[in-house]
């Protein structure tokens, strides 16, 4: 997966790489499985902090298809309109060069 300047400048780890994943694809949601193999982790790993992004509210349940409950980015949520507004400027600052 080539490195997104989110990940670039924030940390290439498992949960930057979800966060990422779920930004760029705010409008979507997914099942965890989709959201583990879309992001490059672990399905364990991302079961290891993913009780924490949703007591958060970072991410929500949408609904559920068969078996699987499906997730999204939170949008209301003060704190991801802040991450993607983050993710906006770093996009556009990468087009005159921002420096690590």
């Amino acid at each position: 997966m080539n490195e997104s300047i989110f990940t670039e400048v924030l940390g290439n780890n498992p949960v930057m790489r979800v966060l990422d994943f779920l930004i760029t694809f705010q409008l979507f949601d997914y099942p965890l499985t989709e959201i583990a193999k879309n992001s490059e982790v672990s399905y364990s790993t991302l079961q290891t902090f993913w009780n924490k992004l949703e007591r958060n509210n970072i991410v929500i349940k949408t609904r559920r298809v068969g078996k699987s409950d499906l997730y999204k980015l939170n949008a209301n949520n003060p704190a991801v309109k802040q991450l993607l507004k983050l993710d906006w400027n770093l996009i556009r600052g990468s087009e005159r060069e921002v420096y690590v």
